[in-house]
């Protein structure tokens, strides 16, 4: 991901796109704006963003459809904004693509801290923690921030990665959904256990050769996963 790269905001209320921006801009980004989504997706196109504050209720292309366009294209971390502050409003954005959603109306400085968040999780990792981590025909490296399986890269958002690399690096330890989540949002955000589930489903069906039996990322009923530590067949 390119850190010089800018944060593009696709927000139709131009009040609203101009206070992210505003916010975005004091904390040292560089911002792009659209405001609708057909528009949105072309500069995502044109300009590879490295971030990208999508607004669901879009005039045209609304959110649903721009995120799911998106990630046929790239693995931009993507924050959904919504109005809707259902549950299953949110899994949904999140089933599609999505790393993480901020609920209107919201505090700018929230919003800033959420992005921050997971750049860092898309960003290197510490030195400490550089060694790859392989599993019969799985591999991650941490540095270089790559996946594969049988020597061929699998894409992966900021997220998906957070969580594989949490359950690789200790195989057969028991993580609960709130381990997880605590992986995925340090700051303490208040977010539903269901969100780690949707992740694991994304994840499980980048890796794993049958999703209704998982090889790698099991799950332990009531609790939360583990990645496998029994021995590869040889």
């Amino acid at each position: 991901m390119d850190n010089a790269a800018p944060i593009l905001i696709i927000e139709d209320d131009h009040n609203i796109a101009d206070l992210v921006r505003r916010y975005l801009e004091r904390a040292g980004y560089e911002t792009l704006v659209a405001h609708d989504g057909s528009e949105g997706l072309s500069i995502a196109k044109a300009r590879s963003p490295r971030f990208v504050v999508l607004d669901v209720m879009l005039p045209g292309m609304d959110g649903w459809e721009v995120c799911k366009a998106l990630r046929k294209i790239s693995e931009v971390p993507i924050l959904i904004l919504t109005a809707r502050a259902e549950e299953m409003d949110r899994v949904v954005g999140l089933s599609i693509g999505a790393d993480d959603y901020v609920v209107k109306p919201f505090s700018p400085r929230e919003l800033v801290e959420r992005v921050k968040a997971i750049l860092r999780r898309s960003g290197p990792t510490a030195v400490a923690t550089t060694a790859v981590l392989q599993y019969g025909s799985l591999m991650l490296d941490p540095e270089k921030r790559r996946v594969s399986i049988d020597g061929e890269l699998v894409a992966l958002t900021p997220s998906e990665f957070t969580l594989l690399e949490t359950l690789m690096g200790s195989p057969g330890r028991v993580y609960t959904r709130s381990d997880l989540l605590s992986r995925l949002y340090v700051g303490g955000e208040s977010v539903v256990d269901r969100v780690v589930d949707v992740h694991i489903g994304k994840l499980r069906r980048k890796i794993e050769p049958d999703t209704s039996q998982p090889h790698f990322i099991e799950t332990v009923h009531g609790i939360g996963y583990r990645f496998t530590d029994a021995e590869i067949s040889q």
